[in-house]
């Protein structure tokens, strides 16, 4: 009998065109998480302890699941390069920019540039027909950053300020789009379970190193909101929303997953609004119109 399979197909296949929308609902938390989290923790040391809780959850998965390990010596290098880029570089770079005062909204703004980046480098590394339309969404982008971030100029900040702000942002931009870039070319494919943990170990080596060279405390004032925050990056961003990542890189092309990194900055934004009463000025507001309307040029 083959009816069989047609009961199996369906549900899935509807549920994966939910996939898009849930994640950038999730991956939006994130930045909100990192605001609750960092007043008790620093930076790297905040992230370090979300490492660490990743791998012992996920590892209890992988021995309860029998998950397989990649075969080859080569895919463990690449999925470990993915990982460190995708989230070493992203998440260290974003923690430390709302540690050093940069407002979530806009760091999600900067970070949202990506499929910008993204378009331009998938013609260059995978072979994808760059259009002019994509050179003119980045050059709105750029313009609508400056637009966004021109108040924090006039507010009087120091080029020194201003830059130990802006520089771990950018740093997070290009770790996200490398990371997106090299995954889909070099390891699109990995079971998520022993994948996870070969991504975030490294992760969790070179974050902890950087915290003890940084100069860092180590020291962690475990209160309800830390908790809470900590809870919610591991099980919701780090295991649900990194999950769904690997599966839209797995599934679509790197343009087509790093388009939805336009919806992050509006909707963290919001997020941001709505708990911490962030506000942007009306020149922002603007900005953040412009650079959404580059990213959707880009990506037509």
């Amino acid at each position: 009998m083959s009816s069989a399979p047609l009961s199996r197909n369906p549900a899935p296949k509807a549920a994966a065109q939910f996939y898009p929308w849930l994640f950038v609902a999730l991956w939006s938390t994130g930045f909100i998480g990192a605001k609750y989290g960092l007043p008790d923790a620093e930076p790297l040391t905040f992230l370090s302890l979300r490492y660490a809780l990743v791998l012992l959850l996920m590892g209890a998965i992988v021995v309860w699941t029998r998950a397989p390990w990649p075969q080859r010596g080569r895919a463990w290098f690449h999925i470990a390069v993915s990982g460190l880029l995708v989230h070493g570089v992203y998440l260290g770079g974003v923690f430390t920019a709302i540690a050093h005062g940069l407002p979530a909204g806009i760091t999600a703004l900067l970070v949202g540039l990506q499929p910008l980046l993204t378009a331009l480098g998938a013609g260059l590394f995978l072979g994808e027909r760059v259009r002019p339309t994509q050179w003119l969404g980045l050059a709105l982008g750029l313009v609508g950053v400056s637009l966004v971030l021109a108040h924090k100029v006039a507010a009087g900040l120091s080029g020194a300020a201003l830059a130990l702000m802006l520089l771990p942002a950018f740093l997070a931009l290009l770790g996200i789009t490398a990371g997106t870039l090299y995954q889909k070319r070099f390891c699109p494919s990995f079971d998520l379970r022993t994948g996870s943990l070969i991504q975030f170990l490294p992760c969790l080596l070179m974050t902890a190193l950087a915290a003890w060279l940084g100069g860092e405390t180590l020291q962690v004032q475990w209160t309800g909101a830390f908790v809470f925050a900590l809870a919610w990056l591991v099980l919701v961003l780090s295991l649900g929303a990194v999950s769904l990542l690997n599966v839209l890189i797995r599934q679509g092309s790197a343009i087509h997953v790093a388009s939805l990194f336009y919806l992050v900055p509006p909707t963290t934004a919001v997020f941001a609004w709505a708990l911490f009463d962030e506000t942007l000025t009306g020149l922002a507001l603007l900005g953040m119109a412009v650079t959404v309307f580059g990213v959707w040029l880009a990506r037509r």
